[in-house]
């Protein structure tokens, strides 16, 4: 068995679907279809009994919603700090456990209202870190995210 230990998870071991591979650097591992385990393991953690541990927060934030902290901060209608606050302390409070297991079964279903808000929010977030290029055509000057196609 294998222990995957992604996002600082401790508690997911694979039973098979992983390779271990010997490299001039040291020992290494190539795992199977990755995106379908962390899919599955985001899912496993949303339908947990348990009280999620600030690390399996953490890990439906960033690796389940692909969210940044202040994104799921204006997500929940709370503040960046909270959020780092709950996954550093490894408590997050009873509401936000349940918030975010809604948030991620439902943008893993496909729910259209949930996946609208969450990929609204990705796209304020990248906007924030890209820039604008703008073009002049005739004498109209149009604008565009760096990671659309050039005017």
């Amino acid at each position: 068995m294998y222990p995957f230990t992604d996002g600082g998870l401790q508690n997911i071991w694979l039973a098979n679907g992983y390779e271990i591979r010997h490299t001039p650097h040291g020992e290494g591992v190539v795992i199977q279809h990755l995106d379908a385990l962390v899919e599955s393991i985001c899912t496993a953690l949303a339908k947990s009994n348990a009280s999620l541990s600030g690390v399996e927060f953490r890990y439906l934030r960033s690796a389940g919603l692909k969210q940044s902290q202040a994104g799921l901060a204006k997500l929940l209608g709370n503040d960046e700090q909270s959020i780092a606050r709950w996954e550093k302390s490894g408590r997050p409070p009873a509401w936000a456990d349940k918030l975010i297991r809604i948030l991620y079964l439902g943008f893993a279903d496909g729910e259209a209202t949930i996946a609208s808000a969450v990929h609204a929010i990705n796209a304020i977030e990248r906007a924030k870190r890209g820039k604008f290029i703008f073009c002049e055509i005739g004498a109209q000057w149009r604008s565009q995210r760096q990671d659309e196609t050039a005017c």
